[in-house]
């Protein structure tokens, strides 16, 4: 069977240019509403994509002033969202430092159950002492404890979804047994951070257990998702960088006795189209002056690790920056700002509108026709297996990717046009994973 491109919908607020929400036709509060988000499900579902995504942090994004900040959680949403939809997969971002094993396991066996096999879980590590201080912590954990906690974290989480052997419920009325005792084994794990005694409370889905997704760009992230992703989202500016990170995360899982199959490397692209190229750039340039430049170095100096006193926006970035931090904090977002900046040798001003749109992730403003072109180049090419599709401004991005892009790519036999499979793992063309009477995953 000829590969295929995995098509996501990153969904935010009122999209990912940070000033979407300023336009016209844009409901400021949006964001808080769900009816928005079923409307841009079933959108996406209507143009067969794969899932829609949610990112999350357990901590008020800041600074409020420069966009929508409020943020539903996302199982709950994806709750709402499941039974009006029928085949989209749902993906919700939770952290393994801000919660426990057993809570979060059931919360996506639920999502996965309600969905019949459509949820997965994008794992996330949660970075910065915001976060931490939400939790009766003074601060962070530093990375190698982060992962350390997400690594037992995920062990224990697959031993509860596998708690369940896929045919432990008989529900023989005339017997009177429900369920077989001995095809339910309870996790029995005692490790350095978590101890948890029973089984599950929720049984298994359609597709075994939901997906999992991770997207870390830092070597511990990488070996993470070696390890344990079927999924991997991440942000590239360009095609060589691109393919490096995907060559070495194939190799990372075969490393672990995978098959490079089993993980699809999905980067994050926005879109911004037009009739033509300079319709496109149009757009993009007003979206791009709608920025309010003082909102927006605060945010950048946060991701660089800098007072904002440090940056001046019409010069460019001071040197050094790359060795100027800490190493407890997240670099893997701020190297790739750093490398924007010094590649191009841009000002501060210049990086704050690159950036405007998707944070790091590439930006793209050209017509329906190019990004395909776009789109079939590096997945053909060995950078991609899809892409995680952020529309600038929703719901109107969305609408034009799937209306004008969604079939130029099936025009060229890159992405179906129907659904083949109902559950995400299905879509993704993952296997079911299987479980041995000691309720360990093969």
């Amino acid at each position: 069977m000829a590969r295929t491109l995995t098509l996501n919908a990153f969904l935010l607020t009122t999209g990912h240019h940070e000033s979407s929400w300023r336009l016209p036709e844009s409901d400021p509060h949006a964001g808080t509403e769900v009816d928005h988000y079923i409307r841009l499900a079933q959108l996406a579902e209507k143009a067969k994509l794969d899932a829609i995504f949610f990112a999350d942090g357990p901590v008020l994004q800041g600074p409020v002033a420069q966009r929508p900040a409020g943020i539903l959680d996302p199982v709950t949403l994806l709750s709402a969202v499941a039974p009006v939809t029928k085949n989209i997969g749902l993906i919700a971002t939770a952290s393994t430092s801000y919660n426990d094993p057993y809570n979060l396991a059931r919360r996506f066996a639920t999502l996965d159950l309600i969905s019949n096999g459509r949820a997965g879980w994008n794992v996330v590590t949660t970075a910065g002492d915001a976060a931490a201080q939400n939790f009766s912590q003074q601060s962070q954990l530093d990375s190698s404890q982060r992962y350390a906690r997400a690594h037992e974290f995920l062990s224990v989480v697959k031993k509860l979804w596998n708690s369940w052997e896929p045919d432990a419920v008989i529900a023989d009325k005339a017997s009177g047994t429900w369920a077989d005792p001995a095809k339910i084994h309870p996790a029995a794990h005692v490790g350095e951070h978590f101890q948890v005694a029973g089984a599950l409370n929720v049984p298994r889905s359609p597709q075994g257990h939901p997906v999992i997704i991770q997207a870390g760009a830092s070597q511990a992230g990488k070996e993470f998702a070696g390890q344990w992703a079927e999924a991997i989202f991440t942000a590239h500016q360009s095609f060589e960088s691109a393919r490096d990170f995907y060559q070495e995360i194939k190799t990372k899982a075969v490393g672990y006795g995978r098959s490079e199959q089993s993980v699809k490397v999905l980067p994050g692209i926005v879109p911004i189209l037009g009739s033509t190229e300079a319709e496109a750039l149009e757009l993009a340039d007003a979206l791009d002056d709608l920025i309010l430049p003082e909102y927006a170095k605060k945010t950048l100096a946060q991701q660089l690790h800098v007072a904002p006193d440090v940056l001046e926006l019409d010069e460019v970035l001071p040197e050094g920056l790359e060795t100027a931090t800490s190493k407890e904090k997240s670099t893997s977002r701020r190297d790739l700002i750093l490398d924007l900046g010094y590649r191009k040798n841009l000002t501060v001003r210049q990086i704050i509108r690159e950036l405007g749109s998707g944070r790091g992730h590439q930006t793209f403003a050209g017509t329906p026709e190019q990004l395909a072109d776009r789109i079939e180049y590096w997945f053909k090419a060995g950078a991609a297996d899809g892409f995680n599709i952020m529309a600038p401004v929703l719901p109107s991005g969305l609408e034009t990717f799937a209306e004008h892009v969604v079939p130029l790519l099936q025009q060229r036999k890159l992405f179906r046009t129907d659904y083949d499979q109902s559950t995400l793992r299905g879509h993704y063309g993952l296997e079911v994973p299987t479980v041995d009477h000691a309720g360990l995953v093969h």
